[in-house]
């Protein structure tokens, strides 16, 4: 599979690697988002030292790294040091001036930590007094994001401060999937984004399916398949109690978005809530959501709660509840379930943050009626809600409001524009006469009345 996207993190890797200065950078992200792959692109060509840390003792671990070390200089008296100490292979390795950078990678860096929790101070001491002064970069990279965090960033740590720069590796965003679909259209496109949700390792999986539901039967729908136990495999190492918190995951996903009906459909208080809330976060399995209208987000009462991963939001929707018919032999149930819900239940929705990450593209390069600094979704009361609210908090005359549909062979008609509008009375921001846009987004086009009325009025955008 090609190597696509990630155009700004191998600039930051590259900058440091052409400053003559040493640099310490921490590379982390959930497991399969493509991190190895970022970092082998990355030491093509280079002087690299690469060891990946296993969950063996920290003893295990430096006589493989001293190994690795020794190999690499052809060091057959490192070779045979067989109780060198960390501090030693690292003045063996730098004893002798190079002209060319070297970049030292330690991958799975966390593992060194949870074998040894002195280790971070150790490194700290190697890095100060050792490769801060050498012609390095080095890369602390870890895939279990909350180790990762308390050994290298936070400042607790014996590392705060020393790193010269951080990436937290993400899902690649929709806007690329044609590079690797390069035949797909984009309605079948985003079916895809849908269940894979940016993760390279699945979209590589689901190259091998004829169509969107062969791929999810052949790669998650058994019970013998690479995805089917996946987000427990995500979770096992982050959490401690797992099962509590797929318990809020699976409440999220029944539609239980606020913190009181989370805690009331898990028969709990809602004061346990939100540590474990905030750890999902930061793995960034939820997200909190805030009417962008809301003066104060943080504070705001208004928050949500949804699940940010496409491919856990499918998963929790259609695979975790049919584990039953999946186990026993009747996965057709299963799959049955699927079609009849899985545009209307979960492409719809994956639809809607498309648009909403476009309203960003369109916002910077001035194809808007104005420039906006928040965008997302607003609800008000019981049934309203609109998928698309962008407004600048510095100029309240102008608001926007938005529709998106995956109607998947029928033209939006005007009928939709008219109760957008109808809801957007509902929105109270702004000045009294300010002025209101409507944009609008189908995937299978608009109908002649819309097209027409969006020539003439330059308040009403077609996406």
């Amino acid at each position: 599979m090609p190597f696509i996207d990630r155009e700004k993190e191998m600039a930051a890797l590259e900058s440091a690697y052409a400053n003559p200065a040493a640099s310490l950078f921490v590379v982390y992200g959930r497991r399969r988002v493509g991190k190895t792959t970022l970092l082998a692109e990355f030491c093509k060509g280079k002087r690299v030292l690469y060891y990946l840390a296993t969950e063996e003792s920290i003893t295990s671990n430096r006589a493989a790294f001293r190994e690795m070390a020794a190999d690499f200089l052809q060091n057959e008296l490192l070779r045979s040091a067989k109780d060198a100490s960390w501090e030693t292979i690292f003045s063996t390795l730098f004893a002798q001036s190079c002209n060319e950078k070297t970049v030292i990678v330690l991958d799975e860096f966390q593992y060194l930590g949870k074998a040894d929790k002195a280790f971070p101070s150790v490194f700290q001491r190697i890095w100060d007094t050792q490769l801060k002064s050498k012609n390095v970069e080095v890369i602390l990279c870890g895939s279990l994001v909350h180790m990762m965090m308390e050994q290298t960033l936070s400042y607790s740590s014996p590392l705060y401060g020393r790193r010269t720069g951080q990436i937290k590796l993400k899902q690649i965003p929709y806007a690329y999937y044609k590079q690797f679909f390069p035949e797909m259209q984009e309605q079948e496109l985003i079916l895809y984004y849908a269940v894979t949700g940016g993760v390279p390792k699945y979209i590589e999986l689901f190259h091998q399916g004829s169509d969107i539901y062969n791929a999810i039967y052949q790669n998650v729908f058994t019970p013998q398949s690479f995805l089917y136990e996946e987000p427990e495999f995500l979770l096992r190492h982050e959490v401690q109690d797992i099962g509590s918190y797929f318990s809020i995951i699976r409440s999220v996903a029944a539609g239980n978005c606020r913190l009181s009906d989370i805690a009331a459909s898990l028969s709990i208080s809602a004061t346990s809530l939100p540590k474990p809330l905030k750890t999902l976060c930061d793995l960034d399995i939820l997200e909190r959501e805030v009417p962008p209208t809301e003066k104060n987000v943080e504070t705001s009462k208004k928050g949500q709660y949804r699940i940010r991963d496409n491919f856990l939001a499918f998963w929790f929707r259609f695979v975790y509840p049919m584990r039953s018919f999946i186990e026993s032999g009747h996965a057709e149930i299963a799959m049955q379930r699927l079609q009849s819900g899985f545009i209307t239940n979960h492409v719809g929705y994956v639809y809607e943050d498309i648009c909403r990450n476009k309203m960003w593209e369109l916002n910077a390069q001035g194809k808007l009626p104005f420039l906006f600094d928040r965008v997302g979704r607003w609800w008000g009361g019981k049934d309203t809600e609109i998928d698309i609210v962008a407004l600048d908090t510095n100029d309240r005359s102008k608001i926007l409001f938005g529709e998106c549909k995956f109607h998947q062979n029928t033209q939006m008609q005007l009928s939709e524009l008219r109760r957008l509008m109808s809801k957007a009375a509902a929105v109270q921001w702004g000045t009294a006469n300010r002025e209101e846009y409507f944009i609008l987004f189908c995937i299978s086009g608009y109908s002649e009345e819309l097209c027409h009325l969006a020539e003439s009025d330059p308040h009403i955008l077609l996406g």
